[in-house]
């Protein structure tokens, strides 16, 4: 018999490992499934470039994994039961259960409530292609109406800076708050913080700093201070979480559902289980844990593929870097900032802004975009042999 090698979800991680594997391994003794909801492959990092009113590419992952041997699964996965080694999807012909011999997690993340009132009934978020195109929807009726309307983007890390400036640019009739919990840009070097200040300034977004929201209602935002802030959209930006679907398994996780890994991307519970991306908690090579972000997908999907490919055909495993360089923030289509930071993670004193750090995050994109849609290109042409097949499931020895 095969061993079964189950990659669940097709982002930056998901569809990068499986394309390795896939170029790596025999077909002879190996069959490789990916799990993903959406037939397509889903530009995240691009999600709020979408809802402003962008054509993004969405490459078909038929297409992407075509003359790979990938098997792909169109279905959700509703369940993992690590002792059984069975996923439970669902699909439109009803789902069922897929068996794997070494399952690779790669379910990523999804909107924080935080437990805030009305944020799923009354807020708008960028973090699936499904919530980008409700939210672009949305602000083209405002945009049709002639009486401009108020944006209001709740969260300013990385992704409420980003969508703030890209709809402030995109529809200018509109006006867009961004509401900071802290101070702008804290994380950022002076220089940094200084020249996002002078984006919104030129982009005319309103930023309320040091500002909780209690609430979200449909046309109003709740602050904790007392102030009420109309809104005709509220786009949810604070922060990300991932799926309770492994904690309910009973792999070990952390307090907030991420998969503990050893070094290898390995669950320090469940050996054949391999955790990447945002749903690993993992820890970099400066001693704190990898950020979600699309490069530590791309760190931890190549340590936990060499990690695969090392075990089972018998061979050393290499240590892949596991670092944090720093973050690409993109002002719209014209302005951004490169923030590189040092082995603390703290922002170093200088930075790039303006339109050479745009072109440098839109070639990161480009190129982020190409290898996933590319997923075995590059890699070596050997196909390594398994050693012998692991062992299987008591259950699956015995059908």
């Amino acid at each position: 018999m095969k061993h079964r090698i189950v990659v669940l979800g097709a982002g930056y991680a998901g569809a990068y490992a499986a394309g390795t594997l896939a170029r790596r391994l025999s077909p002879a003794g190996t069959e490789i499934t990916v799990v993903n909801a959406e037939p397509d492959f889903v530009q995240r990092l691009r999600l709020h470039q979408l809802a402003a009113g962008q054509e993004i590419e969405a490459p078909r992952l038929a297409d992407v994994f075509a003359g790979t041997g990938i098997r792909l699964r169109l279905a959700r996965v509703t369940a993992v039961d690590p002792e059984r080694q069975v996923v439970a999807v669902a699909d439109a012909d009803g789902g069922g259960e897929l068996g794997y011999d070494t399952l690779l997690y790669a379910l990523g993340s999804r909107v924080a409530d935080h437990g805030v009132p009305g944020v799923a009934e009354h807020a708008s978020h960028v973090t699936s292609r499904p919530a980008a195109l409700r939210l672009r929807e949305r602000l083209d009726s405002l945009d049709k109406r002639g009486e401009g309307g108020n944006v209001l983007v709740v969260g300013d890390g990385l992704t409420g800076i980003e969508t703030a400036t890209e709809i402030a640019e995109s529809r200018p009739s509109l006006s867009v708050t961004l509401v900071a919990r802290g101070e702008l840009g804290a994380p950022l070097s002076a220089g940094a913080r200084s020249h996002l200040r002078q984006a919104c300034d030129r982009l005319g977004i309103t930023v309320l700093e040091h500002t909780s929201v209690e609430a979200v209602e449909a046309a109003r935002v709740l602050c904790a201070d007392g102030t009420v802030l109309a809104s005709d959209a509220t786009v949810w930006t604070a922060g990300f979480a991932v799926d309770t679907i492994a904690a309910a398994g009973g792999l070990e996780v952390t307090d907030n559902g991420r998969i503990v890994v050893d070094r290898t991307m390995r669950s320090v519970s469940h050996p054949n289980v391999y955790a990447v991306g945002d749903s690993a908690y993992a820890i970099g090579d400066n001693g704190r844990p990898l950020p979600m972000s699309c490069a530590s997908a791309g760190y931890t999907g190549m340590q936990a593929t060499a990690a695969i490919v090392g075990r089972l055909t018998g061979r050393k495993i290499p240590n892949a870097k596991l670092d944090y360089h720093g973050n690409h923030i993109s002002l719209g289509r014209r302005d951004g900032i490169l923030q590189m930071v040092d082995g603390e993670a703290q922002a170093k004193p200088k930075y790039v802004g303006g339109r050479k750090a745009a072109r440098i995050k839109a070639g990161i994109l480009k190129m982020s975009l190409w290898t996933t849609s590319h997923p075995t290109f590059g890699l070596p042409k050997r196909k390594r042999h398994l050693v012998a097949v692991p062992e299987v499931s008591a259950e699956r020895a015995a059908a």
